[in-house]
């Protein structure tokens, strides 16, 4: 019997972890007891003041921040960071929604 194929499952979409670490990692760290990257740590993020991480220099933007990290508020900062708080440093932008929403679930699950 020739040319019978069985056909492959569909592509798995990659999982908030594997984002995270394809698209955060090189400036951000899960846990306190890595050394600080080019952004802060993001371990436990959700629920915690903008712009307080003990140990971390924050650009002017964040200095005058008064709001405390949410799913929508990440959403939206990793949508455009520069619009949610004018003065960030972070040059990353994630137009895809999925993409930002399995991020920020993987965020929550460090809480």
């Amino acid at each position: 019997m020739a040319g019978a194929q069985m056909p492959l499952p569909p592509a798995k979409p990659p999982d908030g972890t594997t984002l995270f670490k394809q698209q955060c990692a090189t400036c951000h760290t899960t846990n306190l007891s890595d050394p600080t990257r080019q952004g802060p740590s993001l371990f436990k993020i959700v629920g915690k003041p903008a712009g307080k991480a003990d140990g971390f220099r924050y650009s002017a933007g964040f200095a005058e921040a008064n709001f405390v990290w949410d799913a929508a508020r990440l959403d939206a900062y990793l949508a455009n960071p520069q619009a949610m708080v004018p003065g960030s440093n972070m040059a990353y932008r994630q137009p895809k929604a999925e993409t930002r929403t399995a991020i920020i679930a993987y965020l929550k699950e460090l809480n």
